[in-house]
């Protein structure tokens, strides 16, 4: 680049270019500190930037450097969101040379404007098909649409430059939008124009037939007619070619006939007016190309940063284009167009294409990919060339649910249908988030639809130059998408189940939180809890606390975290997802069990500082008794230091060492005599021991907690030692009653052999260490097994 640049005529463009590609390196650099850079403390009376004689362009762009990336101690320095090729660095030199051509004379000045505001409409005209047309280059998207509708005041009101409102009072404008619009447009045209709002109609989109997202023609034709007959004039109607939500396209060409039928401007947006420069565009879309007005955003399509809206659209009147502030004299507004100018020079016809067909490449792809995925339910139109993939997780009842899928929706308890609804929204939330992390290049949002609920949206036409999405991007998409399906089918199948094992446990509520995506969320109601009460409790906060940091010692595959709860202030503890099939049963008693130990716990240490505190009372009380008792046995005497000494030397006393010791295990004081005369510290009573839940299961090598075992062997298991035991008395049994029998059956003249009684016994006995051996060897062999 730097010998392209030594070839232009003119020092000050060339100086330019370089200043710009140095100024893109220094700020692409890591920001240096005041101290790498030999700044002097700055003084108290005069701004530090504004000290001295001034400072060079580096330092300049340095601080600028600095103020981008943030300070790095309070978050790590993040890679650049935006990637800035060539012809992003074409857009950014637009502006900076717009301000050197504004520094012609005013008749070259004027030429070269014009010539840059009439090359770059030609362009945009022949590139997305709209024939015989102005251009409107604004920098506010919406802007272009404002001035669209003041040209259409001026147009259907000839009075409006004389008599001004009065002319809208006496017959009221009206403008249609979608009710699939961007959020908000209504209210800017309103502002911008000095309209009330009842001049907005807001019409819904289908509801029986054809897309949910689409404009509903036959009720909008009713709408225009009322307004007709109530004296109103139909001003304005905005479709949508892509809208702003899930990329739908509105029936364009029926809209037209019913707009020319009344005299309406009729507007398009929308992103699929991004297709018209393919070579194959869908019918729908294409219509669009007899609309009156049309904005574009080429700078999102086609990752130019700082390149201005396009606003499209076809007048034959001048001065009215003048009076709606379409059309300006001034060289500065129509130097509006030069970075785009420049960037699809440096683009090209096939570079523009290109990247276009990239991105509706890239939604094909994944939306093919999407259609052989399970529980994944797509939001896009019949159209192939769709550049917007709207999608989100489903589950289907389960089979054993036909009669409840057979229940009309409508008879269905409204509540239920909305907990349901809840729930897979806040699933696909915390996909969506998911997915987001793990495939940044992708560019993801969650969305929030009034019908459908939250879905998943990829818009790779507004993304895809900007983050560098290629189709191996896609891929990872898709793995990622597969990898966490289990993980959301098996948490939406043990909610229900979770919810009825805590309903069913004592001192558990169940807190239904519409917009968790884990298992559920749960609460332990301590002895003291206050059910009406809707603010904090700082006893159940410390038991919630102490359950979190048990629940999380287990080390467990689930996730726990403790918040207030969705209508209180009240601590609760929220289970993720599951990853793997989960015991809900065992779940549910650990923290049952375990919350009641800790409330136990903290109760029996409030009990056991109040019993220390009077067993201390207690024993200073019997400690200055004894202080009295031994007083008096010993005399006033010997209390004297000098005849003390000589009394005890001359008549000792044999007192003994008395003092109290507290059991903190039977809360009682006890005497220490015991200690001084064995050398030996009393043992005291044994604590109990800590109270188990009712069910303790045994976990194999390796098995995580609240994992759900092969039931079926542990019941083999157990059936085959009730088994042994049983065969085992019966061996004893058979061994008794021979040996009974042998003792009477022979007479005192023969008495009985003593060779067959042991060779039956030791029969018998071999008969039972054989079945022992069995039933041992199939016990381990279940154990392997597991």
């Amino acid at each position: 680049m730097d010998a392209s640049l030594e070839k232009i005529a003119d020092p000050t463009l060339a100086e330019m270019g370089k200043n710009l590609k140095e100024a893109m390196r220094m700020l692409e650099e890591s920001p240096r500190t005041e101290e790498e850079n030999g700044k002097k403390p700055a003084s108290e009376d005069i701004p530090g930037p504004l000290q001295g004689s001034g400072q060079d362009m580096v330092s300049i762009l340095q601080l600028v450097q600095n103020l981008m990336h943030g300070d790095e101690d309070e978050e790590p320095q993040s890679t650049r969101i935006q990637n800035i090729g060539e012809q992003g660095h074409m857009a950014l030199l637009g502006h900076s040379l717009g301000a050197y051509i504004s520094t012609l004379d005013k008749e070259k000045l004027r030429k070269l404007t014009t010539r840059i505001l009439s090359d770059t409409t030609l362009w945009l005209r022949r590139i997305f098909r709209y024939e015989n047309g102005c251009a409107y280059f604004h920098e506010e998207e919406r802007e272009g649409l404002a001035k669209i509708c003041r040209l259409a005041i001026h147009s259907r009101y000839e009075d409006f430059v004389v008599d001004g409102f009065n002319v809208l009072y006496n017959k009221k404008p009206v403008i249609y939008l979608s009710a699939a619009a961007r959020p908000g447009l209504g209210q800017y045209l309103c502002n911008q124009l000095g309209l009330p709002f009842p001049c907005l109609c807001r019409v819904p989109c289908n509801t029986m037939f054809g897309s949910q997202h689409q404009m509903d023609v036959a009720f909008l034709e009713k709408l225009i007619k009322d307004d007709v007959e109530r004296g109103r004039l139909p001003l304005l109607l905005v479709a949508n070619a892509g809208t702003a939500a899930v990329g739908h396209t509105d029936k364009i060409g029926r809209l037209k006939e019913l707009c020319e039928q009344y005299s309406i401007w009729l507007h398009v947006e929308g992103v699929n007016l991004a297709t018209l420069a393919l070579g194959y565009v869908s019918s729908s879309v294409l219509a669009a190309t007899k609309c009156d007005s049309m904005t574009l955003t080429p700078g999102l399509w086609l990752g130019l940063p700082a390149v201005p809206a396009v606003t499209l659209y076809k007048h034959d009147d001048p001065a009215l284009t003048l009076v709606a502030g379409l059309t300006s004299n001034k060289p500065a507004d129509k130097l509006r167009a030069l970075p785009l100018w420049l960037s699809l020079q440096y683009l090209g016809l096939d570079g523009i294409v290109e990247r276009i067909k990239h991105a509706c490449q890239l939604s094909q792809r994944l939306q093919e990919s999407l259609k052989k995925v399970d529980h994944i339910k797509i939001l896009v139109e019949d159209e192939l060339s769709s550049p917007v993939v709207v999608f989100r997780f489903f589950q289907e009842l389960p089979a054993s649910d036909s009669a409840f899928k057979a229940v009309p929706v409508s008879s269905i308890a409204p509540a239920a249908v909305g907990r349901e609804r809840h729930s897979c929204d806040a699933l696909n939330r915390w996909l969506g988030e998911q997915l987001k992390q793990l495939v940044p290049q992708c560019g993801l949002t969650v969305i929030d639809l009034e019908v459908d609920g939250t879905c998943v949206r990829f818009s790779p036409l507004m993304t895809a130059e900007v983050l560098g999405t290629r189709g191996e991007d896609v891929d990872q998409l898709i793995t990622c998408i597969h990898s966490k399906l289990p993980v959301l089918t098996y948490t939406l199948q043990l909610r229900e189940e979770f919810k009825q094992e805590v309903e069913g446990t004592a001192g558990l509520l169940y807190v239904d939180d519409p917009n968790w995506p884990g298992i559920g969320v749960v609460r332990y109601e301590h002895a003291n809890d206050d059910d009406t009460s809707l603010k904090s409790d700082p006893e159940g906060e410390k038991i919630h606390t102490g359950l979190l940091k048990k629940l999380n010692e287990l080390e467990s595959d689930l996730t726990f975290k403790i918040g207030p709860e969705y209508k209180s202030m009240k601590s609760c503890i929220y289970i993720g997802m599951a990853s793997d099939d989960v015991d809900v049963s065992e779940l549910v008693e650990t923290i049952a069990v375990t919350a009641r130990e800790i409330e136990e716990n903290s109760r029996l240490l409030e009990n056991m500082t109040e019993v220390v505190r009077k067993g201390i009372q207690e024993a200073q009380v019997q400690l200055q008794k004894a202080n009295e008792e031994r007083l008096l046995e010993e005399g006033v005497l010997r209390q004297i230091p000098v005849v003390g000494s000589v009394l005890n030397w001359f008549s000792p006393v044999q007192a003994s060492q008395k003092g109290r010791s507290f059991n903190l295990t039977a809360g009682s004081l006890e005497s220490t005599e015991y200690t001084y005369v064995h050398k030996v510290q009393g043992t005291g009573v044994t604590p109990p021991p800590t109270p188990l839940g009712t069910r303790s299961k045994q976990r194999l090598p390796g098995q995580k907690p609240f994992k759900r075992s092969l039931r079926g062997s542990d019941a083999v298991s157990e059936t085959s030692s009730v088994s042994h035991i049983e065969d085992l008395e019966k061996v004893e049994q058979l061994s008794s009653g021979l040996e009974h029998d042998n003792l009477e059956a022979h007479s005192p003249e023969q008495p009985p052999r003593a060779a067959d009684l042991t060779a039956r016994q030791t029969e018998a006995l071999q008969n039972k260490a054989q079945h022992q051996e069995d039933d041992h060897s199939q016990v381990e062999e279940l154990e392997r097994l597991r």
